[in-house]
């Protein structure tokens, strides 16, 4: 019989307390308020649309709170009680930092008047752990939904960047594809360059993850501030990267991203001045790598533009006007003598005096013409490589040449 009277006196107590924490909601939420003011310069900061949903936020925490105290053995949706309230923009207007804050507060707020809320100390000792317990529930209810909202972002933005990276291989150069890539926090508005080259046998998410780490890792030289500026996606077997902030020697500054791909040739594009351009940087990367097979010495990374005879060769078009426009036509433009030296060295197995027996010149005159056809290409018709750009490019001028209508 104690025992029942005890039970429905406790149970009488619990009631009374609920009774007051109704009633003392709105003054609750109105402390709490206050001193999210007082306390929290990002709170005064916040437009009244967002500090209103604060508000209810606050006071819908502490009613759910009443509730549960009211029937603690209930399981409840905290999440659904106090952040249900709230529109779902708030989660991006409110950080979890600042979530934490709000609730520390509220909760805090509470605490300081249980004593009012309560007219025994047993009454005061049962609310106060049922603050405890309650917290406990409000904070994984925080991280749950913030956890979601994480993964709905990430899954979200992955799809963006894979559609930002399809895009610029398919060529479009239009505003939509600076709107997307700000969407992602693209920083980088000069300087970039695309990477191509074989896919790791990994899980594509993985391999995204470690070239976004590589970049971020990748200081550059004079700059303090966070590293490269990297949009990646695996396609088949292949692995494209579109970096910015690309300065200096590329294949310096992009030697420690090579390492995030699969063993084989990585090929890196000119650099280009904006984003919206960056699909000729992707047209001769992969040109590049599809002619790369031919050059198996080729450094790693290797510039496409290194790779212009091999690319020719394969039928690349622009490859062809490359070679044509930029290194035949200013040598004819210096002077026959110029074409004509250049050709007989190169035939001549690159012997100076073997070229000046069959023109009839001194061996260094032939080496101030080869001197002049480095000034004019940036070749050097004496190394290996440049004889065999030089070469190809000759045979494509000649061909133009008789192509052209009598």
């Amino acid at each position: 019989m104690d025992d029942t009277r005890e039970t429905q006196k406790a149970l009488g107590s619990r009631a009374d307390t609920v009774r007051r924490l109704e009633r003392a909601t709105g003054a609750l939420a109105a402390a709490a308020i206050s001193r999210m003011e007082e306390k929290f310069a990002w709170y005064r900061n916040m437009p009244p649309e967002n500090r209103s949903w604060v508000g209810l936020v606050a006071q819908a925490g502490i009613a759910a709170f009443t509730e549960w105290f009211r029937h603690p053995d209930q399981k409840a949706a905290v999440s659904a009680d106090v952040f249900g309230t709230a529109p779902r923009e708030l989660t991006r207007a409110v950080s979890l930092q600042q979530t934490v804050q709000m609730v520390r507060t509220t909760i805090e707020v509470v605490e300081d008047r249980i004593d009012g809320l309560t007219e025994t100390a047993e009454e005061s000792r049962i609310l106060r752990e049922g603050m405890l317990r309650y917290s406990r529930e409000i904070a994984f209810a925080t991280a749950q939904i913030y956890a979601q909202t994480a993964e709905l972002r990430g899954a979200w933005d992955a799809r963006l960047e894979a559609l930002i990276v399809d895009a610029v291989l398919r060529g479009e150069e239009d505003d939509a594809l600076l709107s997307r890539a700000s969407t992602l926090g693209w920083a980088a508005h000069t300087d970039i360059t695309v990477m191509v080259g074989i896919a790791p046998d990994a899980d594509p998410e993985a391999v995204v993850d470690g070239m976004h780490r590589a970049g971020r890792h990748r200081p550059l030289a004079g700059y303090d501030g966070p590293g490269l500026s990297v949009l990646a996606g695996v396609q088949g077997d292949r692995l494209i990267a579109v970096v910015g902030g690309v300065t200096g020697d590329p294949v310096t500054t992009l030697r420690a991203l090579a390492g995030q791909f699969a063993p084989g040739p990585v090929v890196i594009g000119p650099v280009v001045a904006e984003l919206t351009a960056a699909s000729r940087s992707a047209a001769a990367a992969l040109s590049g790598l599809r002619a790369a097979v031919a050059w198996p010495d080729a450094p790693r990374p290797v510039l496409a533009d290194d790779l212009l005879p091999e690319r020719a060769i394969a039928g690349d078009e622009l490859a062809r006007v490359v070679l044509l426009e930029e290194i035949y036509r200013p040598l004819a433009e210096a002077g026959a003598a110029l074409l004509e030296t250049l050709s007989v060295y190169l035939e001549q197995a690159a012997s100076l005096e073997a070229a000046a027996r069959i023109l009839f010149v001194h061996p260094n005159t032939v080496r101030y013409r080869l001197r002049r056809v480095t000034d004019i290409t940036g070749l050097t018709p004496s190394q290996a490589r440049s004889a065999f750009t030089l070469q190809i490019a000759l045979v494509l001028g000649r061909l133009a040449e008789a192509a052209k209508p009598l």
